[in-house]
């Protein structure tokens, strides 16, 4: 080889290896360009998600502990209670008139958990609510399962007529297991009713129509059982404790 072509030679080495460096260290530089694009990219993407994350959950109240801002958002969104529109009718109520919560029962006489429901349920609420709540008695007697709720109804009604219902209505239920005339005309003579009213009044069968207009409005309301509650129009069925009433009681005064 001459000295010549040893020059043209290492002159194209020399070329070679200055391309292949420049070739080496553009694709370097391309590859931090592309490097830092990203993480940038990452970062700004961080940072906005950040911020709306951030914002989306300055919207949402903090329900551990039961917040009043928590509260207030439940309330807001909760779905009104249903109601019913349901007659007092001319029935008998305890309680004062202009109450603001009226409680319409429809209850039968030989219904045990209806006893039970009055005893422990009724009685102590009416007691803690003395001025708050009104309640009214109407007829439901299942007779093809309790053959006395329709006469004990009607005594009842007749008790009524002389301006002692509450009197008999609690008598009987004391008396559930023997329900029959002999117990009607007993609870009579310690009321002191007038015997000979009472007594014309039932074996007549005088209040037996008022009776089945309470069963059918019962029916054409839904009512299929006993104790029924409407209370301000929001039902309620079966012989549910003194917390349940409370509950919606205290909700509905709320709304007062």
């Amino acid at each position: 080889m001459n000295d010549a072509t040893e020059q043209v030679e290492a002159s194209a080495q020399l070329q070679s290896t200055s391309s292949d460096t420049i070739t080496f260290r553009r694709s370097h530089f391309y590859i931090v360009v592309s490097i830092l694009m990203f993480a940038l990219g990452l970062g700004l993407g961080y940072l906005l998600w950040g911020e709306r994350a951030s914002a989306a959950l300055d919207e949402i109240p903090a329900i551990v502990g039961g917040s009043d801002k928590a509260d207030t958002v439940l309330q807001g969104t909760r779905e009104a209670p249903q109601r019913i529109d349901v007659s007092p009718d001319d029935d008998p109520y305890y309680g004062p008139q202009d109450a603001p919560i009226t409680i319409i029962e429809f209850s039968d006489f030989e219904c045990p958990y209806c006893a039970r429901v009055h005893q422990d349920t009724l009685v102590p609420l009416l007691e803690k609510f003395p001025q708050q709540v009104r309640l009214v008695y109407r007829d439901f007697p299942l007779t093809n399962i309790h053959p006395n709720a329709q006469p004990a109804a009607e005594a009842a009604q007749c008790a009524f007529a002389q301006g002692k219902f509450w009197e008999f209505h609690d008598g009987i239920f004391r008396n559930q297991s023997r329900l029959g005339s002999a117990v009607y005309f007993e609870l009579a003579e310690k009321l002191g009713l007038n015997e000979k009213e009472f007594t014309t009044c039932v074996t007549s069968g005088r209040f037996a129509d008022e009776v089945t207009r309470d069963l059918d409005a019962a029916r054409d309301l839904g009512v299929t059982g006993t104790p029924t509650f409407f209370i301000n129009g929001r039902p309620m069925v079966g012989a549910q404790p003194l917390e349940s009433f409370v509950y919606i009681i205290e909700e509905e005064l709320a709304l007062k």
